[in-house]
């Protein structure tokens, strides 16, 4: 079985836990405990933007 996580064509949700970390998170899946879902089902490549523009925390490192 192939790694859900690397599928290009797979919709994907962006997903934020209570320390305001994002992750991308296959949409087939059910959100884990601890994170709610912020964006999406969408492409990963619009989720990989959300979270370019969401999370300020990059542009400071």
């Amino acid at each position: 079985m192939a790694n859900p996580f690397d599928d290009e064509s797979a919709p994907f949700t962006v997903l934020r836990n209570a320390r305001g970390q994002f992750s991308l998170w296959p949409a087939a899946f059910e959100v884990p405990e601890g994170w709610e879902s912020v964006f999406g089902p969408a492409a990963r490549t619009e989720c990989d933007a959300y979270v370019t523009e969401t999370w300020t925390e990059l542009s400071r490192a």
